[in-house]
């Protein structure tokens, strides 16, 4: 215990005199952490731009126009006389997508044949596309099924007879998570322990890095330390980045449950406890590199080889069965991809906590296991000082 409070100290003492150390562990993760939720705290994209080009300029094209622009999802941003004005526009990002209407639309639906509606949209901004889709074949659908009901009831259907003989089959979709469909809550929260497990891994390998960079493992570990010696100055020295760290990713779990008043189906409390213990596997996993490498660089290097991809392949965002074996495997490998799990199915899914409790059971065991790792080869380097001192 004693080499755990010097070693402490010692930390602490380090990161007051070296203010953008400090910034690394407190104000810039904060500050990060919230431009993350500001940029998701809409919930939902909204009033997305289009453009319209209006060929037929009958009252049933109007009559679209003005259902595109009354749906949420949806803004009419610009109006084209002709199609070089709307492909420019979609070359410029003017517009996310253009809505075409072409002559004789009108004509055509009354002498009984199919009119078509042309949507051009990019592909390229996935989110954009689908969610433009989604909102224009409700618009075109909601126009085309006023049509044809007008139409039967006109023949001596009644309404409730007209429905039925339009839909005799129909889907039911029932949303099981996540049902607002809210960035917010799935994106946004998935997000900012990603950006704090990259703040986290990069600490431990700083922190164990820079005893070596500069030479003053000695002065840190002592003359012949033991092996026991070793892991409590390891504990001492890593505990106030990880407890920053975790206290920036608490406040920030809170504001986006209870601060937004947003009840998550399962335990908060447990959630939250396996983002300590995952930030803690992370950078116990950061300290790993720096004493296994010996050199700061490589251990920053592997940093990011393992944190920066770690959301894309952690299935919040792809998902990991339509993933290549390799690719899958490598997403296994991640820490990131099984505490997303165990957030996900927390917060959005509501499953029996017994689901979840295994995953945050062995990330605690594997962040044990890395820091006597660390420690085992920590004790091996300062028996060698002609090691120390590498970029």
């Amino acid at each position: 215990m004693a080499m755990f409070r010097n070693s402490l100290r010692r930390e602490l003492a380090r990161l007051r005199g070296q203010p953008w150390e400090l910034a690394m562990v407190s104000w810039v993760p904060a500050l990060a952490v919230g431009l993350i939720w500001w940029i998701f705290s809409a919930g939902l994209p909204t009033r997305l731009p289009i453009g319209v080009l209006d060929q037929d300029h009958s009252s049933l094209s109007r009559q679209v126009v003005r259902f595109l622009d009354a749906s949420p999802g949806l803004r009419v941003a610009a109006r084209f006389d002709d199609e070089a004005q709307m492909q420019a526009a979609l070359q410029a990002g003017r517009v996310h997508a253009a809505v075409q209407l072409p002559r004789q639309l009108a004509r055509e639906i009354k002498q009984g044949r199919t009119g078509h509606v042309l949507l051009l949209h990019n592909a390229q901004l996935g989110t954009h596309s689908g969610l433009i889709q989604r909102d224009v074949r409700t618009v075109v659908g909601t126009v085309s099924a006023g049509i044809e009901l007008t139409a039967r009831t006109k023949r001596g259907q009644s309404m409730p007879t007209a429905r039925a003989a339009m839909e005799p089959v129909r889907a039911s979709t029932v949303a099981l998570f996540n049902t607002s469909t809210d960035y917010e809550q799935f994106l946004g929260a998935a997000l900012i322990p990603a950006l704090l497990h990259i703040l986290a891994m990069t600490a431990g390998a700083w922190a164990v890095g820079r005893e070596l960079r500069d030479r003053t493992l000695g002065e840190w570990l002592g003359v012949r330390p033991a092996g026991a010696q070793v892991l409590w100055a390891l504990l001492g020295k890593l505990l106030p980045a990880w407890a920053a760290l975790w206290t920036i990713g608490l406040l920030a779990m809170l504001w986006i449950t209870a601060g937004r008043e947003w009840h998550p189906a399962g335990s908060l409390a447990w959630t939250l406890a396996a983002q300590g213990i995952f930030l803690a596997l992370s950078v116990a996993l950061g300290a790993l590199a720096a004493a296994l490498s010996r050199s700061l660089r490589t251990a920053l290097s592997a940093t990011g080889f393992i944190t920066a991809p770690a959301f894309a392949f952690s299935g919040v965002g792809f998902p990991l069965t339509a993933m290549p074996p390799g690719a899958r495997t490598w997403a296994q490998m991640l820490p990131y991809t099984h505490y997303a799990r165990v957030q996900t199915e927390q917060l959005q899914m509501g499953a029996p906590l017994v689901m979840s409790m295994a995953a945050a059971l062995w990330m605690a065991i594997a962040a044990g296991a890395l820091l006597a790792g660390a420690a085992v080869l920590l004790r091996r380097a300062a028996d060698r000082p002609e090691t120390w001192g590498a970029r």
